[in-house]
């Protein structure tokens, strides 16, 4: 008889169990040393580095203006640039928006409507209104017009109040008018219907354009809306509409800038009280030694452009609203150098979303009035000089020419709806 040891047996009989249990740990330990040395290689290997948007602290530089519209599209400016990073709010994607925009923007213009009417081209290039009349000019010449609809991002509606009030139409005649022109347009074409008009814009300068609009409910709710007097507490939508500068052309004098020296009165303002900020305005410092303030425009009989050449010397320019928000004398400041001192309430400044105005400008709110001397003075004369020199650099921003230059108004109107296309869902 065979007598089999423990040992062997034991051995023998637990060997597949102990196979598997081996075979477990062997693919448990390769597993591990894999993951293992995965992971050891993948802190060897730098990964991609991410995307990172940070604020653009280098300065920005743009083409000078040289250019007219009329170049070719792919036309170098000039090869001189200028710093312009301390006047707006985000240089590097203003510059990369605004190349896109002469690329690609392009807006048709209706043909209806009797140009010895109301429509198509402007009453005049002149006066208090002359925006108006230079955008309806600016955008027949510009590249931006297209003669096919189909390509178009935008559709101007080329009626022009201002020359309705020039032939005494009366308010409620103007808006019968622009309705019968809108429901003509949206009858005959099937652009307004995609959109309900959302692609569609207008542009008006004086105040009766807005009160004869107003008269359509689609076009103040859904029309991007061009004015003068963007004012928030009568409808206006920032994000939609867009402030047009009220700008008096001709300038009677050239450009003024870069004459910090020759500036030795405080602050400056001449003009009709009517408005209860001018009333105020003029009642408390009327009498000032230290602020120019007249309680009425400036009589020519006192010299030859006397009101002009106040602004030359002077290194803040009072604006307060007048009718409306809005007062030419904004851009009359600009233009001659001499600081702005907004003192207007709901005001939607001209370009507010792509300029720092608080660079170039003084912006108060009215009840500020009664400590206008003071604010003023407690501006530190090496912030004075900042302001004064990005004055200089917007000057471009705010002055009309024909055929337009690059970052001119009329360009900075059409950067501006350029923005505001994007957003239109078809």
């Amino acid at each position: 008889m065979t007598i089999v040891k423990p040992s062997q047996f034991s051995g023998g009989g637990s060997s597949p169990l102990c196979s598997l249990k081996g075979s477990l740990l062997t693919v448990a330990v390769l597993t591990f040393v894999s993951l293992f040395y995965l992971s050891l290689n993948s802190l060897r290997t730098s990964p991609p580095s991410p995307v990172v948007v940070t604020p653009i602290h280098v300065p920005q530089t743009f083409a000078k203006e040289g250019n007219t519209d009329n170049n070719d599209e792919g036309a170098a400016p000039t090869t001189e640039e200028e710093n312009y990073s301390d006047v707006y709010h985000s240089p590097e994607a203003f510059r990369l928006n605004y190349a896109e925009m002469e690329k690609r923007f392009k807006v048709y213009i209706y043909p209806d409507g009797d140009p010895n009417t109301f429509y198509q081209t402007p009453r005049k290039v002149t006066g208090k209104y002359a925006s108006e009349g230079y955008f309806f000019q600016n955008i027949r010449e510009s590249r931006f017009r297209t003669l096919d609809p189909d390509e178009a991002d935008l559709f101007f509606i080329p009626i022009s109040c201002h020359k309705m009030r020039g032939k005494g139409t009366s308010y409620e005649n103007m808006t019968v008018i622009v309705q019968d022109y809108v429901d003509g347009l949206i009858a005959k074409y099937p652009y307004w219907n995609r959109t309900l008009g959302a692609d569609h814009f207008f542009v008006t300068c004086h105040d009766v354009g807005v009160r004869a609009f107003e008269g359509s409910p689609l076009l103040i709710k859904n029309t991007i809306r061009v004015v003068c007097s963007p004012s928030y507490n009568v409808g206006f939508i920032p994000h939609k509409d867009v402030a047009l500068p009220q700008v008096l052309q001709p300038f009677a004098l050239p450009a003024g800038g870069n004459d910090v020296e020759n500036r030795t009165t405080l602050g400056f303002w001449a003009g009709h009280r009517n408005s209860k900020i001018r009333v105020i305005l003029a009642r408390v410092w009327e009498n000032d030694t230290e602020l120019d303030i007249s309680n009425n425009r400036i009589n020519r009989a006192t010299g030859h452009l006397v009101y002009q050449k106040r602004f030359y010397r002077t290194k803040f320019c009072i604006c307060p609203g007048g009718s409306q928000v809005n007062s030419a004398r904004i851009t009359d400041s600009i233009h001659y150098g001499c600081i702005p001192v907004i003192l207007s309430d709901y005001y939607d400044l001209p370009f507010n979303d792509i300029l720092g105005w608080r660079k170039f400008a003084v912006v108060l709110r009215e009840r500020d009035v009664y400590n206008l001397k003071q604010i003023l003075k407690n501006i530190p004369q090496s912030e004075f000089v900042s302001l004064h020199n990005n004055l200089v650099k917007v000057q471009k921003h705010f002055q009309w020419n024909s055929p337009p230059v690059r970052f001119d108004a009329f360009h900075m109107i059409m950067y501006e709806l350029w923005l505001r296309h994007h957003v239109i869902k078809y």
